[in-house]
């Protein structure tokens, strides 16, 4: 699995989304590094990591990523956080969470209504088989919508998909098994580190509900909305996120 090292400090790991690459986090690299020894994960199937064959599911990913890094914060957005959260609740060597529009579960359900609908993820995972690049388009557009900076976010993450190769149709397929399959809120009232949840105010796919009530779950957990940000808060709107991350990673001493 390809982890590309940046810069000096406490040590963080970034966990990209789905169908991106540890290349989207651009923003951040140029606002952290500086203060952090950043370690920028790309995931099985995904970026330079393609011909990763290691399964997209989260105890074996948390496992090759924890034996590559150092004690650290771990950070995932969106798909990213699962694997962040997974390891936060099981591996001693994390020493914080930070989620990025991100949720212990991405389904809506009778006890979880701030959720899209199971339907969503299933009608991506048929489209792929029929429309592989046009899936990928759609669901780019969703990661912007809403955004006051939506086009220029769009158009980030167009370049950042196609940068360092297309994902492999497996893993993308792992993936959006990961999303409508997965529940961690059990794993919140044990966390056994403190947490930071970074929503984005306009965000299509993981609401800004859901992450306060996901917070609300786990003890010494913060939220915060990112006002007018959509899915991908730490492109439009990185000097915001930038400085929470700051400040969290901060606080842990």
């Amino acid at each position: 699995m390809h982890i590309e090292v940046v810069g000096t400090g406490p040590a963080v790991v970034l966990i990209h989304g789905w169908a991106l690459h540890g290349g989207v986090f651009a923003p951040l690299l140029e606002r952290l590094s500086a203060q952090f020894e950043l370690h920028v994960v790309d995931l099985p199937g995904h970026g330079h990591s393609h011909d990763d064959a290691t399964p997209l599911r989260l105890p074996f990913v948390v496992s090759a990523i924890a034996a590559a890094t150092p004690p650290a914060v771990w950070c995932g957005w969106s798909l990213g956080g699962l694997f962040a959260l997974h390891a936060a609740a099981t591996m001693p060597k994390v020493r914080g969470l930070a989620m990025i529009a991100a949720t212990p579960r991405f389904v809506r359900g009778e006890d979880w209504p701030h959720a899209v609908e199971p339907a969503v993820f299933e009608q991506f995972g048929q489209d792929l088989a029929q429309d592989y690049r046009g899936t990928l388009e759609r669901f780019l557009a969703l990661d912007a919508m809403g955004s006051e900076h939506a086009r220029q976010e769009l158009r980030t993450l167009r370049a950042t998909l196609v940068a360092r190769g297309e994902p492999a149709p497996r893993a993308l397929q792992e993936g959006l098994h990961l999303l409508e399959n997965t529940d961690l809120r059990g794993a919140l009232p044990g966390l056994p580190v403190p947490s930071l949840w970074l929503a984005g105010q306009r965000d299509r796919l993981v609401s800004a509900r859901a992450m306060q009530a996901a917070a609300a779950l786990a003890p010494g957990a913060t939220a915060h909305v990112v006002a007018h940000g959509g899915h991908a808060p730490y492109l439009g709107h990185a000097d915001e996120v930038a400085a929470h991350l700051q400040h969290f990673v901060a606080a842990l001493g």
